[in-house]
């Protein structure tokens, strides 16, 4: 509301009494640049979002395998994942007992549906960032074009003043000229 209220003169032209302020301009390019920051904030947030996604997506795709084929060994080093140090050895395997009680929790069902939502909704603000900054930017653009339009207009209303300063004076010396 703050920015559309500074840049409102950018509305004011169609209407004519167009003035856009310093202040616009400057609240303008400060929300850009904020804008800019939370996208790349929002834009981290998802990749850290992403990193949980593949991890239960990983380890339910081995509980489905298990489940599939009964018999096989399928082994999940929890290394790989960072949960714990590379010097402990630490796997899940699908005979023991931890695995399948795992496997079979609506926990970890419950833990990856809900980590999905929270990728889907990082994506979706980073869109939204992304599109705000379009039309921050394009915003941005009317206005200093407008601002470089109106200074047009005001040098051309001069000389037409001028002009018509000219002409006017040359027809009252013609006509003092006839009396």
């Amino acid at each position: 509301m703050v920015e559309g209220f500074f840049t409102t003169g950018a509305i004011k032209d169609l209407y004519g009494d167009f003035k856009i302020t310093t202040c616009g301009r400057c609240v303008s390019a400060w929300f850009i640049m904020l804008t800019y920051l939370f996208m790349l904030a929002w834009l981290g947030v998802t990749a850290f979002t992403s990193l949980p996604v593949y991890m239960y997506f990983n380890l339910w795709t081995v509980c489905r395998n298990a489940t599939v084929v009964g018999d096989a060994n399928f082994c999940l080093d929890l290394r790989q994942f960072g949960i714990v140090p590379i010097g402990e050895e630490k796997k899940l395997c699908t005979p023991s007992e931890t695995f399948l009680r795992m496997c079979e929790s609506t926990d970890l069902n419950m833990t990856f549906h809900l980590f999905i939502v929270a990728l889907a909704g990082a994506g979706a603000a980073v869109i939204a960032m992304v599109h705000y900054l379009m039309v921050l930017s394009a915003n941005w653009a009317y206005v200093k074009d407008a601002c470089r339009m109106q200074k047009y207009e005001d040098i051309k209303s001069k000389e037409e003043q001028e002009l018509h300063d000219i002409h006017s004076t040359r027809s009252k010396e013609r006509l003092n000229a006839y009396t």
